[in-house]
């Protein structure tokens, strides 16, 4: 066995099934390739998709009070190959995936983890558009941090990493990864490419995601060296948001002056965001929409890294 593809799952099976099949169309010996999903849905067992597999395919259950790494970790221990693909139950891999990861590990020594570059439809709504672009902020060079939905590795490096952080509910690709870069490179590609079929495509849904997502921002700094670049993304969001709310304090004790001074100071952040994330879609994507991302994305943010201090949110899917 060559490739173990290992897939954490909760839920939709209409996307696993999507992603299953993109498997299935990879440009590569079919027989090469076991496919691991570890699902937390035990209805999984009786769905469709698990009939005539073109690959080896095994489906494990686990209980519900895992998380996300302690379901990628557990496929860790059933793959027999020898490299490791693990991806969300929610992207479709584009034909030469399986082969240029492991073409793009080959043609540097010193790299660890390769992984593609994510793409959406032309006319996909802005929402998606403005994911994709974050996404590709840097593009075929090493990078200091790669997403979850799709690493590939070798099962030696796998090992060597020590797994992901089965502590954390989120942030644990951050945390996996930086753990990686400190052993060796992450390159992110454009030779090979994914589509996030679960990508964020309304405000409300992001809204609600952003706060689950945020909840183990404080958590992921334990344990590790956080660069200067990664500051931001923690102060930046409760920061915002407290001084958006002390200008509203200080307008209603009639401190207009201060009032103001405060609310530019919240808005600032928001704008310095939002021109740069205009210059790397390339001016493609209107700027209202990308205000009206980050307005909806740092306030999101901030309740989900105050709320996970003192609970855990769940989520429905993977």
């Amino acid at each position: 066995m060559q490739v173990s593809f290992i897939i954490p799952h909760k839920g939709r099976f209409e996307m696993l099934t999507q992603t299953l099949e993109s498997i299935s169309k990879q440009a590569c010996d079919l027989h090469d390739i076991e496919v691991i999903v570890v699902s937390q849905t035990p209805q999984i067992q009786q769905h469709t998709l698990l009939q005539s597999p073109k690959f080896s395919l095994t489906v494990c259950i686990r209980p519900e009070s895992d998380t996300i790494s302690a379901l990628r970790n557990y496929g860790a221990t059933q793959a027999q190959g020898q490299y490791m693909a693990f991806l969300d139950a929610d992207v479709w891999l584009s034909s030469n995936w399986n082969q240029q990861m492991i073409t793009e590990l080959a043609a540097d020594p010193d790299r660890i983890i390769s992984s593609a570059m994510q793409i959406c439809d032309d006319n996909a709504p802005p929402l998606e558009q403005i994911r994709t672009s974050l996404s590709n902020a840097e593009i075929d060079t090493d990078v200091a941090f790669l997403p979850g939905r799709n690493l590939f590795l070798r099962k030696t490096s796998f090992d060597k990493i020590g797994g992901f952080p089965e502590h954390l509910i989120t942030c644990e690709d951050y945390f996996f990864t930086d753990k990686a870069a400190k052993l060796g490179k992450l390159f992110y590609t454009s030779a090979a490419t994914y589509i996030h079929l679960g990508e964020d495509k309304a405000y409300k849904a992001m809204f609600d995601k952003e706060i689950w997502r945020g909840q183990s921002n404080l958590q992921s700094i334990l344990g590790r060296n956080i660069p200067l670049r990664e500051w931001p993304s923690f102060i930046a969001p409760p920061a915002i948001v407290f001084m958006f709310s002390l200008a509203i304090l200080l307008l209603v004790f009639g401190q207009s002056s201060l009032a103001l001074m405060a609310f530019l100071v919240a808005v600032l952040p928001v704008f310095v965001y939002s021109l740069r994330l205009f210059s790397l879609a390339n001016q493609k994507i209107n700027f209202i929409h990308i205000l009206k991302f980050y307005v909806c994305y740092f306030p999101a943010r901030a309740i989900g890294t105050v709320v996970g201090l003192f609970k855990s949110i769940g989520v429905k899917t993977h």
